[in-house]
Parts: structure tokens; C-alpha cells; sequence
């Protein structure tokens, strides 16, 4: 009846509503962790539960392995810092860690990974060296659809960035 949505538009009321139930009014600290922290913390930390005590201020707590716990506990204030800049004022007075395992018991298995980097944009170059070669190969056939089927496969392979392709990487 709308026309098409995006798919963060037809979950964002149920993200809003799981997230308040653990008391993150601001959605963007959950969804946005790494880029409110910074990557070398939230590869080791993760929000798990904002709650409001008697006094100003809540209470953040953070999920983080064992081993870890010592060196994020350094950090806290900073933390703390960041994570209030997220919210605009003062909402979290303090942060409390709770220690777990690398991996969980029976259900909780997640493991303490950031998001993958993003790969960096191809070089223009590199691509229209690609398109030139593919065309090159796929004019030695007759065929126009075989033509077009080896000129596809010259570009998906001569396009590729490989990391282990010792010519793209002299």
C-alpha cells in the first residue's frame, strides 16, 4: 500500500522496542558501537543493558572477556565520555563490566569480533585495463553469446582484487 520501504524502516519499530526493554532509549548506541568507541574497544566490549537507578544518571553495563576486563576498565572513563557524546548530556554516570568467557556456554556464542573492514573502492584504472582485455578476448568468437559469456568471465577475472594475486600485488 506504501510502495517499497527499506528494510531498516520495517524493523525499526521492533529494534526500538527490544532496545528499550534494556533500557537503551538511544538505538544508535547499540547499532553504532564501534563508531561510538572506536574499533580497538568495541572489538572487546559490547553494551549489553542501560539502567536507571535512584540517583542522576544510569548505569551502563558492558559485556567484555575476562582477560580483557583490566584494560577496558582503564579506559572507562573515556568510555564514558563517548558514550554521553552519543546520547548529547550526561545520561550514563557510570559503567559496570561484566566478565564472560570468549565464547558462551549453550547459546551465547558470539564472539568479541568488530565488523569486517570495508574493502576499498577498485581502481578506475585497473577496471578499464579489465574491460579492454575482456573485449580483446571476447572478439576471437564468432558466437555473440559466447562472446559475451567469455567477456564476462575475462572482466570478473581480470577485475578481481585478490590479495593473494601476485601480479596485482607486486
Amino acid at each position: 500500500m506504501r510502495g517499497f520501504e527499506s528494510a531498516a524502516q520495517l524493523v525499526a519499530q521492533r529494534v526500538r522496542a527490544a532496545g528499550e526493554s534494556r533500557g537503551f532509549a538511544v538505538a544508535r548506541l547499540l547499532t553504532h558501537w564501534q563508531e561510538v568507541v572506536g574499533p580497538e574497544i568495541a572489538l572487546h566490549a559490547r553494551p549489553v543493558k542501560v539502567s536507571h537507578g535512584k540517583g542522576f544518571g544510569a548505569t551502563l553495563t558492558l559485556l567484555v572477556p575476562g582477560a580483557r576486563a583490566p584494560l577496558i576498565e582503564m579506559q572507562l572513563p573515556r568510555i564514558r565520555d563517548k558514550v554521553n557524546a552519543c546520547y548529547g548530556f550526561n545520561a550514563v554516570a557510570r559503567i559496570v563490566l561484566t566478565q564472560t568467557a570468549p565464547t558462551g556456554f549453550a547459546e551465547g556464542q558470539t564472539p568479541f569480533t568488530a565488523a569486517p573492514p570495508r574493502k576499498p573502492a577498485p581502481d578506475p584504472a585497473r577496471i578499464a585495463y579489465a574491460r579492454n582485455q575482456a573485449e580483446d578476448i571476447a572478439s576471437g568468437f564468432d558466437n555473440p553469446a559466447l562472446a559475451a559469456a567469455m567477456r564476462q568471465m575475462a572482466l570478473n577475472i581480470l577485475s578481481r582484487a585478490d590479495n593473494n594475486d601476485r601480479k596485482a600485488n607486486p
